[in-house]
């Protein structure tokens, strides 16, 4: 820096002198004294250079030094040092200091060695050499980490600290991002034991902006297990035995590592028995030999089987067992139509809802079969190619229905527990494996029912009389109504036709209304039969009187009129009327005879109340015939 001080102070004193000799050339020349004194020579004794002799000793001097850019990585060699700096000679104008912090990584740090640095700036404010060894380290690392990234290189880095997500990683000196889901294939959740490791790693992405990447250690795993994979599956073939770890376990299967590429064991395959989860029978990190059932044409997929390395159930199954062989199993499958029981792995017979009891009431076997619980069951086909076999629990006891006439006599009367309704009859059971069905018409004598809950409910007690009973279709016919006498024969006298009676309506349809009558008995009236005597139409609760029209004891039925029974009351009153004006005419008549038997005794004074008498009577006998007349057109 002095040196350049110097020549430049130099240079202006040059350029001084030669202007002034110049001027001294130009004006005219007098003759003095001590004209041979020397002008050039100053009084520090040194002398001055023409123009261009500087100029051309300052462009020698200037080639001494090296051309610098900024932002340029250049080589320089230690010089110096001290306490806090290191002296860098790059060959330019002056030399450049850079702190001793970003030399920590030296481990021999002495002049004379040549290092990196980064330009920062040819002149700073104060016009000095501003170099940087960490941005240079900083530049060249990341042109090794874009580099690594582009060509798909494997680097080399220090785990130095955990963070949010993940771990950082120093990769040539430059800080980069490893997330949590790169560090392996699989989940991983402690952190903390991966600081201060060395790994190999993969950049994944970079960010040339902001100098920032993501490297990956689970995409070089990925890439060996693929290498692996590919060399596994080339040598694949379907029945090959392969020994492999269980890594996973699911409600649908297993997956097995077989070494570098994983297959699946899906959950059928693992037994031939039935099971609900895989992990019933296979355990995580659990070595165990499968066979290759298939693999697709990308062979990315591969299918493998547990149970196809033992002979199926079937083909072993114990020769004694024949139709009619008594066995026992577990209940593996319940379906609404009857239940699976397994007697051995892989050996499955089918137990139908009508082979559970002789009972010929209705059951669900869901109702009556528990998953898990044993029963002893009756063979009862078997079909070893097609692999089938029916199952009885019912006919391990005897058919109760050989001797039902016996037990249950045609006519006697039992009670039974009511178990179904359905629309037309109810289910009655008499004992555990017997039972019949009570049909609508046979719960009651008087009553009309739309449906048998009307009557009862399931789990009520019912007294029947057994009907009649078909041994070979197991059926049995019961009656309810048939515990009393038809009370019929007793309601015919009851209830003749003309029969007036009080009834309420206790329901209404389209047609008419359904009337309740003494004795519990129900009627029916048309519409055109609840007209009353005003004009209107009965309504349901109203209590009428009303006259028995019709009276079918075979079907049970009882039609009934009030609107009959309202007109004939009608009637039988003018008719009361008409038979009241009668008899006042009769004794009218009677008066004036005895009055025409003592006309001689008349006086004047009678012979007028005579007069009177007579046109009172003619009067009434105009509008006796009136009232006849109008009678008489209604009737028509």
């Amino acid at each position: 820096m002095e040196n350049q001080e110097n020549l430049e102070s130099s240079n202006s004193e040059m350029t001084e002198t030669t202007e002034v000799v110049e001027t001294v050339k130009k004006a005219p020349q007098t003759q003095t004294a001590h004209d041979d004194f020397d002008w050039n020579v100053d009084k520090r004794n040194r002398g001055t250079y023409a123009k261009s002799d500087a100029d051309a000793m300052e462009a020698s001097y200037e080639g001494t030094f090296r051309t610098l850019n900024d932002a340029e990585i250049i080589m320089a060699t230690v010089v110096g040092l001290t306490d806090t700096d290191v002296i860098l000679n790059v060959g330019y104008k002056s030399d450049g200091l850079v702190s001793r912090t970003e030399f920590r990584d030296v481990e021999d740090l002495r002049v004379g060695i040549e290092v990196e640095v980064y330009v920062v700036s040819k002149e700073d404010g104060k016009g000095q050499l501003n170099l940087s060894r960490k941005s240079a380290k900083m530049m060249k690392a990341w042109d090794q980490i874009v580099d690594a990234y582009k060509n798909e290189t494997i680097v080399t880095g220090n785990i130095i600290s955990k963070t949010k997500g993940g771990l950082i990683v120093e990769v040539f000196g430059i800080e980069t991002f490893l997330p949590g889901s790169q560090i392996d294939v699989k989940p991983i959740t402690d952190y903390d034991g991966y600081v201060g490791k060395k790994m190999e790693f993969k950049v994944v992405k970079i960010n040339e902006t902001i100098k920032n990447a993501v490297v990956s250690h689970k995409a070089l795993i990925e890439s060996d297990i693929e290498s692996q994979r590919q060399e596994i599956i080339g040598k694949l073939e379907k029945g090959q035995v392969l020994e492999g770890v269980i890594k996973n376990i699911t409600d649908f299967g297993a997956f097995i590592d077989l070494g570098g590429v994983d297959g699946l064991l899906y959950i059928t395959d693992i037994s031939w028995g039935r099971i609900n989860h895989p992990s019933e029978v296979l355990q995580l990190n659990q070595k165990l030999n499968v066979v290759v059932l298939d693999f697709d044409d990308n062979k990315k997929r591969i299918s493998l089987g547990l149970k196809q390395l033992t002979p199926h159930p079937w083909e072993v199954l114990d020769a004694t067992i024949q139709v009619g062989s008594v066995v026992k199993g577990k209940i593996v499958n319940i379906e609404d139509y009857g239940a699976f029981l397994e007697i051995m792995p892989g050996v499955e017979g089918l137990v139908h809802v009508s082979e559970i009891t002789w009972s010929n009431q209705p059951m669900n076997s869901k109702e009556f079969f528990t998953l898990g619980n044993e029963y002893e069951a009756k063979v009862v086909t078997l079909d070893r190619e097609e692999r089938k076999m029916s199952l009885s629990l019912k006919q391990l006891s005897e058919d109760p229905w050989k001797s039902a006439k016996e037990k249950y006599p045609i006519g006697s009367r039992h009670s039974g527990l009511v178990k179904n309704l359905t629309n037309y009859g109810v289910f009655v059971e008499l004992d555990e494996n017997i039972g019949g069905m009570v049909h609508i018409s046979d719960l009651s004598w008087i009553k009309r029912l739309n449906h048998p809950s009307e009557f009862v409910k399931v789990g009520q007690t019912l007294d029947v009389v057994i009907l009649d009973i078909d041994e070979e279709n197991r059926k049995m016919s019961l009656g309810h109504k048939q515990i009393e006498e038809d009370p019929w024969d007793t309601f015919e006298q009851v209830f003749p036709i003309g029969s007036v009676h009080e009834g309420t309506i206790t329901r209404k349809d389209e047609k008419g209304a359904l009337v309740s009558l003494p004795y519990g008995l129900e009627g029916y009236a048309p519409n055109k039969h609840l007209e009353k005597a005003d004009g209107t139409t009965a309504h349901a609760e109203e209590v009428l009187p009303f006259k028995v029209i019709e009276f079918d004891r075979n079907d049970k039925r009882i039609l009934v009129s009030h609107t009959k029974f309202a007109k004939e009351t009608v009637e039988e009153e003018k008719r009361e009327v008409k038979k009241e004006r009668q008899r006042d005419d009769k004794k009218t008549k009677t008066q004036l005879s005895k009055v025409q038997k003592n006309v001689e005794k008349t006086t004047l004074g009678e012979l007028d109340v005579l007069s009177q008498l007579k046109e009172q009577m003619a009067k009434d006998s105009k509008e006796s015939q009136s009232t006849e007349a109008t009678d008489d057109s209604t009737e028509a």
